[in-house]
């Protein structure tokens, strides 16, 4: 018992760093959630007009079938925001010592991996207030099911983020690689357009992508009254068995590379 006090003890001060590192930066604050908010207002009512679901049987506003994809936006961002901290720790010398302290490599990635998931399933739920708002239907049921999945999915995410910004050495440079790579993968998810109807080559691009299935999970637990939606969405099982074998790659990765760096 003393063991494991000792073990989590690390995790939880880093975890609680995390958080209280973001709170203070109300910068990161405002833009993680104002940030998606914009996007969401000024391409969902741009777009209003001129979406029509390919399903001729189903009516939905652009807003409505935007949303998810805005909520998955939000736990990108917030995610992997929350790794330019590895960075900052990297060069001001807060690692190294963190590193001659008993805590384990495994420690440090928990730490920083849950608190940056933390920050990004808290964000996600302060966003799914405004589901009603455009006709979602939210049951305990549904509100609890999407917590557990935001933080899973967070996990991803941040994971993903800590992988990339581990590499990095200025934040300048782990950002134009989140606009090289995170970005296309959001646009490429689902999230703006279904995969009816599109070209093959773009329909086996959204297939390979991890984000689909993000955006798919989020979109089933959304839409769960209005199954004629999810005709050509990927199902909730095969959506939560891509992100559990994501989520155990990027966590190894994770701990791999700490490792191997200072092993």
């Amino acid at each position: 018992m003393e063991n494991m006090k000792q073990y989590l003890l690390p995790v939880y001060s880093l975890w609680l760093r995390e958080i209280v590192r973001f709170l203070r930066q109300r910068k990161r604050v405002v833009s993680a959630l104002g940030q998606p908010l914009i996007f969401w207002a000024l391409l969902g009512f741009g777009f209003q007009s001129t979406f029509v679901y390919p399903n001729q049987q189903a009516s939905i506003s652009y807003l409505k079938y935007f949303f998810p994809g805005i909520i998955a936006l939000v736990v990108l961002f917030t995610a992997i925001f929350s790794s330019f901290s590895l960075i900052e720790d990297k060069n001001e010398g807060y690692l190294q010592g963190v590193f001659v302290s008993p805590i384990t490599r495994l420690g440090l990635v928990l730490g920083k991996v849950l608190g940056g998931a933390t920050l990004a399933t808290f964000q996600a739920c302060l966003f799914l207030i405004l589901a009603p708002l455009v006709g979602f239907s939210l049951t305990l049921l549904s509100v609890l099911l999407f917590i557990v999945l935001s933080f899973l999915i967070s996990i991803l995410l941040t994971a993903f983020g800590y992988c990339l910004a581990w590499k990095m050495d200025s934040s300048q440079g782990f950002h134009a690689v989140m606009m090289l790579i995170l970005m296309p993968l959001w646009f490429l998810s689902g999230a703006f357009f279904p995969q009816t109807n599109l070209p093959w080559l773009l329909k086996v691009v959204m297939t390979l992508n991890p984000m689909t299935y993000v955006v798919a999970i989020i979109r089933r637990v959304l839409h769960w009254k209005e199954m004629y939606l999810l005709v050509d969405t990927p199902s909730l099982a095969l959506s939560f068995l891509v992100i559990l074998v994501f989520l155990g790659v990027t966590s190894y990765l994770a701990w791999r590379q700490t490792n191997r760096s200072f092993g």
